[in-house]
């Protein structure tokens, strides 16, 4: 899954593709680079990001939406506003990606007459403060926990399973060490009985093991990409497609012809 920012307060890009042209020339080179999936987002979800109004926000997505409907891959939307989400669905979306993991009042009933997919991620408090104290008695009990119960909230109002997606969010209200726990035991997250989507491409996290900025994270990143997919994860959210791609590309290999 290739990341397309189209926010100007990115942590990954700084608002290199805020500008609605640079946005849509940059999911069409990731396409190029190998993406099976583009995530769309149009507001920060970012440590202290504020929250974007949903006219922002719209203006924001849906013009490079309307622009990938002819595109070789699926696209996703990454937003925890019901409005776009149902807005985003009728403009071509494949799919909706919530931070929030459609905790939202109307989220649920916005997806449960549709055909698109769902990725529900955890979050422990909300992106401007989550990351002041992150506190867990379990860190992995209580996310796949949470995960478990938002996976049943969403069949309950109609979304079939094979339609979700689950995050464990990595970096979103996690210590560097919950963040470690989490890709340790990703694999004890399949007992969700859905798809594992794991987000850690260019994060704090790697940050703090690397002391490199968020640019200069991409071997960590496609490191870190490589360890999820080994531990379970079926979809990366990347920023980097081809440096992920070719990483897995030689990983499948080995694996396939040992």
């Amino acid at each position: 899954m290739g990341v397309v920012n189209v926010t100007p307060d990115s942590f990954s890009d700084g608002g290199l593709h805020a500008d609605t042209r640079a946005a849509i020339a940059h999911a069409l080179r990731l396409v190029e680079e190998g993406a099976d999936i583009v995530d769309l987002g149009g507001e920060s979800t970012r440590p202290g990001a504020a929250a974007v109004a949903l006219e922002e926000e719209r203006r924001r997505v849906l013009p490079v939406l309307e622009a990938l409907a002819g595109a070789t891959v699926p696209v996703s939307v990454d937003t925890r506003k019901p409005e776009l989400m149902r807005e985003a669905i009728a403009a071509g979306a494949s799919m909706v990606n919530d931070v929030t993991a459609l905790s939202s009042p109307r989220a649920l009933q916005a997806l449960a007459g549709t055909s698109v997919g769902v990725c529900l991620m955890h979050m422990q408090g909300e992106p401007g403060t989550m990351q002041a104290n992150p506190s867990y008695g379990d860190v992995v009990r209580e996310v796949r926990n949470y995960l478990a119960a938002r996976v049943a909230a969403a069949q309950a109002a109609g979304i079939a399973r094979e339609r979700i997606v689950a995050d464990p969010g990595f970096g979103f209200g996690k210590t560097l060490e919950h963040n470690l726990e989490l890709l340790r035991a990703l694999g004890e997250f399949r007992s969700l009985g859905v798809a594992l989507l794991a987000g850690l491409s260019r994060k704090a996290m790697l940050g703090r093991l690397t002391g490199r900025e968020p640019r200069d994270r991409v071997h960590a990143s496609v490191a870190a990409a490589l360890v999820a997919v080994q531990n379970g994860a079926h979809i990366v959210r990347v920023h980097d497609v081809a440096a992920t791609r070719d990483a897995l590309a030689v990983w499948n290999a080995v694996r396939i012809n040992p």
